[in-house]
């Protein structure tokens, strides 16, 4: 099996969003202590079922991400586009009713909104000439 990387740059900006995805689900799978504090988190005192939170959520995004490289089908983008928008939404909801309006959740919001648009925008045509 050889690895496909695609002509069109549609599909290019999709295929580079899942393999960010891919490599964010590879980095907090694996290091979730340097992922929790990059994100301003940590585990309480004497538990350490934050770690495994947190590997267990860096293996959904790995293979959210690996799916469409490997696959290289429009549905594949379809899934990893649609679950990014509502992650984006939910941060919304966040901001509006947590009063979680800090800069790091508007990056992130700037982000996921970015990793929903590239791979929803290849699959409706946005990106095709």
């Amino acid at each position: 099996m050889e690895l496909y990387f695609p002509e069109e740059l549609g599909e290019q900006l999709a295929f580079c969003a899942a393999a960010f995805t891919a490599f964010a689900g590879f980095i907090i799978m694996f290091a979730p202590g340097y992922a929790m504090r990059l994100f301003g988190l940590q585990p309480r005192e004497g538990r350490r079922d934050g770690y495994a939170e947190q590997r267990s959520t860096g293996g959904v995004y790995l293979a959210l991400g690996l799916a469409p490289i490997l696959l290289a089908q429009p549905n594949t983008y379809l899934v990893l586009g649609a679950a990014f928008a509502m992650a984006a939404f939910a941060r919304i909801i966040s901001l509006l009713s947590d009063r979680g309006g800090t800069v790091v959740n508007y990056i992130l919001l700037v982000v996921q909104v970015v990793l929903a648009a590239l791979p929803l925008g290849y699959v409706f045509g946005f990106f095709s000439a």
